[in-house]
C-alpha cells in the first residue's frame, strides 16, 4: 500500500509541476533567435535521397557499408525552453561500395511524439511510456542498426535505408533506460553502459547486452543527485563510472526549460572503479576536483593495477546559460586512478579545446597508442566552429593537425581500420564537414596514418547537414 500511495504521490506532483513548467516555458520569448536553431544548427524540413554522389578525389575500394550520423532535427521547433540536445532525432548517411557514393540519406527516427506533432507516422514497439526520443548515436550490434540515446528511450531499429523497423527492448530483456555510449569490448562482443534516467535521482545502472543482443545485467548503482552520466568507459576488470557536478535541477525545470540540468557545484566529483560482474557495493570511489567529462578516448590497466583513462575535460558545463552545451574546455587529460589509494592524478595531455575523442575500437578498454579528436574553437556560440581535427600518438607524444580552412565546420570523426586484422591505426578517418560559404557538407575521407595530407575522398552533399551528434561507420554485413 505504501508504495501505491508514493506513486499516487509523485505523479500529482510530477503533473502539477510539468503544469507550472508549460506556464513558465510559454512566458518565454518565442521570437528570440536560438543559438542551436539558426545559422549551422538550422533544422532541415525535409527527408531526402539523393543518389550517385559526385566525388573528388578516390574513395578507398575496401570500403563497403555506411557512415551514419544521429543528431536533433527539430520538427516544427520552438525555441522557448529549447536545448541541442533534445531536438527530434534523424540520421543522416552514405552508402560506400565499390569506390562510389550510392547515396545519401536523411531519416528521421520514428517517434510517438513526432507523430503527435504533425510528423510522419510512428514506429511500433515498446516505449518508455512517451520517451522515445532517440538522437544521439547509431551503432551496429548483433547484426542490427541501433539508433540510440540516454536517460530516458529505448533503442530504435533501423534498416539499411535508415528508415526506424521498430524500438526494441532487446527481446524484453532492458526494463531501464539505455546509454548513447554503450562500448563493446573487442574481447567478449559485450556491450557495456552506464545508464540513468533523468527522472530518477538516486539510481544509475550498469547494462550488459551479450553478443547475441540480450541484457544480461542491470545493477543498479545508488547515486544522489540525478548526476547526467553521457560516457563511460571500461577496463579488462572495471566500468568507470563519471559521477561528476552536472546533475538535476528541478529550478531549471520549473522555469522551463527541456533540458533540465545543470552544473551543481555541491555534487562532490568522483570516479567510481566498478568491477565488470561485481555489485555496487563493491564500486571504488575515487574524489576528483569538480569538473565534466562528455567523451573518453580509452581506458586501460597498468600491470601495477593503476587505471588509465584519457578523455576531453571541461572546467565546467551547463554553468553558463540555459541554452548550453557551455563551459571552459580544458583540453585532453591523462586521468591515473589508484584503486589501493582512491586517488586520481590528473595530467594535461594537450591543452587545445576539443571533442568527440575515439581510439581505434579494436584495442578499447586495452593498451592503445592513437586517438583522434575534433577541435573546439575558443569562442562559439554553436559549440562547434571553425576547428581542426588532431591525430594523437600516446607513445611518442606527437600531434597532428588537419585544418578545413575558412568557414569549415567538422564534426566528429570515426575511424575505420583498413581491415579486420590491420595493425592499430591503419586505416581511415571520416566524417562531415560542413561548407558555410555554399550551405553544402562533404563527406571527408583522411589517411589515418597521417591526417596532415589532403583527403583521400570527399563526398559532395548539395547541402548543409546540421551539426550532430555521433555515428559510426557500419559495415556491409553481406
Amino acid at each position: 500500500m505504501a508504495s501505491m500511495v508514493e506513486t499516487a504521490i509523485r505523479s500529482v506532483v510530477t503533473k502539477g509541476v510539468t503544469a507550472v513548467a508549460g506556464i513558465n516555458r510559454a512566458r518565454q520569448d518565442k521570437g528570440r533567435e536560438h543559438p542551436f536553431l539558426t545559422g549551422i544548427h538550422a533544422p532541415l524540413h525535409d527527408e531526402r535521397t539523393i543518389e550517385n554522389l559526385a566525388v573528388t578525389g578516390t574513395i578507398p575500394p575496401e570500403l563497403d557499408g555506411r557512415y551514419v550520423r544521429n543528431g536533433p532535427n527539430p520538427f516544427n521547433p520552438d525555441p522557448r525552453g529549447h536545448h541541442w540536445f533534445i531536438g527530434d532525432g534523424m540520421v543522416h548517411g552514405v552508402r560506400i561500395k565499390d569506390g562510389k557514393a550510392l547515396w545519401y540519406r536523411n531519416r528521421y527516427i520514428r517517434s510517438l511524439d513526432l507523430e503527435h506533432r504533425g510528423g510522419p507516422k510512428a514506429a511500433p514497439g515498446p516505449r518508455r511510456g512517451r520517451r522515445d526520443l532517440v538522437n544521439t548515436n547509431v551503432i551496429q550490434h548483433n547484426g542490427e542498426i541501433l539508433a540510440i540515446v540516454e536517460a530516458g528511450s529505448f533503442p530504435a531499429r533501423l534498416d539499411g535505408n535508415l528508415e526506424t523497423l521498430a524500438y526494441t527492448d532487446f527481446g524484453g530483456t532492458l526494463t531501464v533506460p539505455f546509454s548513447a555510449h554503450p562500448h563493446e569490448d573487442p574481447n567478449t562482443g559485450e556491450l557495456n553502459a552506464i545508464v540513468y534516467d533523468g527522472m530518477t535521482q538516486d539510481t544509475v545502472w550498469h547494462v550488459v547486452v551479450s553478443p547475441e543482443g540480450k541484457v544480461t545485467r542491470q545493477e543498479p548503482i545508488p547515486v544522489q543527485d540525478g548526476p547526467s552520466i553521457h560516457e563511460c568507459s571500461i577496463t579488462q576488470s572495471y566500468v568507470l563510472v563519471f559521477d561528476l557536478p552536472v546533475t538535476f535541477s528541478m529550478g531549471a525545470l520549473v522555469a522551463g526549460q527541456q533540458f533540465p540540468f545543470a552544473w551543481n557545484p555541491r555534487h562532490q566529483a568522483r570516479v567510481g572503479l566498478l568491477p565488470r560482474t561485481g555489485r555496487a557495493d563493491e564500486i571504488v570511489w575515487c574524489d576528483v576536483d569538480p569538473c565534466y567529462v562528455f567523451h573518453v578516448s580509452n581506458s586501460f590497466e597498468r600491470e601495477d593495477g593503476v587505471v588509465v583513462c584519457d578523455m576531453s575535460v571541461h572546467e565546467t558545463m551547463f554553468a553558463g546559460g540555459a541554452d548550453g552545451p557551455n563551459g571552459t574546455p580544458l583540453g585532453m587529460e591523462r586521468w591515473l586512478i589508484d584503486p589501493r589509494t582512491r586517488k586520481v592524478e590528473r595530467t594535461t595531455v594537450d591543452a587545445a579545446p576539443q571533442e568527440f575523442h575515439r581510439p581505434d575500437e579494436r584495442y578499447f578498454g586495452q593498451p592503445y597508442r592513437y586517438a583522434w579528436s575534433l577541435g573546439l574553437p575558443q569562442d562559439s556560440n554553436g559549440f562547434l566552429g571553425e576547428a581542426p581535427i588532431y591525430r594523437y600518438d600516446m607513445q611518442t607524444g606527437e600531434r597532428q593537425v588537419h585544418d578545413f580552412g575558412p568557414g569549415k565546420v567538422a564534426g566528429e570523426f570515426v575511424f575505420v581500420p583498413r581491415s579486420a586484422d590491420a595493425p592499430e591505426g591503419d586505416g581511415w578517418i571520416m566524417g562531415y564537414v560542413i561548407d558555410t560559404v555554399s550551405d553544402t557538407t562533404d563527406l571527408v575521407i583522411l589517411d589515418a596514418a597521417d591526417i596532415t595530407r589532403e583527403p583521400l575522398a570527399r563526398v559532395h552533399i548539395p547541402h548543409r547537414i546540421p551539426p550532430g551528434f555521433h555515428g559510426n561507420w557500419l559495415p556491409d554485413a553481406g
